[in-house]
């Protein structure tokens, strides 16, 4: 196994295709256009190919999958595919143009959490594993057969960014894995079992907190969504009505009372923070963001009066 077709786009990719180079392996690699990203909405490459650039590696970046751009794919002759978070479904005539198929490699224990956001999903969820599934494309999205599973535990304190520091080089794992799998023809896989859930794309509004929500519903939200989107509130009732505060961290103190009234900054809490009432619970307010400022601490926050007891959120 030499030579591998490699779809990759988002940044987690890159791990993968700096394993493959690293084994010297002949790879061309597919990625997504350049696409305008943060503020200035700068024209950037993806991570993929950033690193496809620095090691000469050669690239394509299609659009559509033209009759030009497929026989690209075709004179490559690739052994295998394999697709690491490429953003779009790849067409069945290209996903079957490699020797031995092309797999995907995804951050969930399928049939959970098909689509583009599974390790977030999985933490909103409160679950308390998760894994990475090798499986081979068909047209419908994240269907295939497996080819390789290995779970991995979720740990309490895990956010998405830890979550991904682990899955990332168990993934790679997987990925050597099933090369080396695939190194004796083209195995048949096993069909995937159970109920599918599926994991749709994270969206910057998906942060805003619904305080009716219990407190420990807020922390899973808040864990899967760190560090992006982030969770946020809107004053409703103080000095910054109306204006977008972004909570940074916090911690449950009462997990069991039921509440009417939930967004409620019910007390002060000197050098700590502020306390807000959900639905179910009680959380404290160690850490923020305020619209149009740096990052700070509740307290430090609060010295300015910009929110008090009795305030709503």
């Amino acid at each position: 196994m030499v030579r591998i077709l490699f779809f990759g786009t988002a940044q987690i990719s890159r791990a993968f295709i700096e394993n493959l180079y690293a084994n010297k392996l002949d790879i061309l690699c597919v990625t997504m256009p350049d696409k305008p990203a943060a503020r200035g909405q700068k024209i950037t490459p993806p991570a993929v190919k950033t690193f496809a650039q620095e090691k000469g590696i050669p690239f394509i970046q299609p659009e559509k999958f033209t009759e030009d751009f497929v026989n690209k794919i075709k004179d490559f002759d690739s052994d295998a595919g394999v697709a690491v978070a490429y953003g779009k479904l790849i067409p069945e005539e290209v996903f079957n143009l490699p020797k031995r198929k092309t797999f995907n490699i995804h951050f969930s224990l399928l049939p959970k959490y098909r689509g583009a956001a599974p390790v977030q999903r999985a933490l909103l969820n409160g679950e308390t594993q998760t894994g990475v599934s090798s499986f081979y494309l068909e047209k419908t999205m994240d269907t295939g057969r497996i080819l390789i599973q290995k779970i991995l535990p979720i740990e309490e304190k895990d956010t998405a960014q830890t979550l991904f520091e682990k899955l990332i080089p168990l993934g790679v794992k997987v990925m050597n894995d099933t090369l080396e799998l695939l190194k004796d023809g083209n195995p048949i896989g096993e069909q995937q079992e159970g109920e599918a859930s599926y994991a749709p794309t994270i969206k910057k509004e998906d942060g805003l907190i619904v305080w009716q929500k219990s407190a420990k519903e807020i922390l899973n939200i808040f864990r899967g969504f760190y560090p992006w989107p982030g969770v946020y509130c809107i004053v409703s009732k103080g000095k910054l009505q109306g204006r977008r505060l972004k909570i940074l961290d916090f911690e449950i103190i009462e997990n069991s009372s039921v509440n009417v009234d939930a967004g409620k900054v019910f007390y002060i809490e000197k050098n700590k923070g502020f306390a807000v009432i959900c639905g179910k619970g009680k959380i404290l307010v160690t850490k923020v963001q305020p619209q149009n400022k740096p990052e700070m601490s509740a307290w430090d926050f609060l010295q300015g009066g910009q929110l008090k007891e009795g305030d709503w959120l």
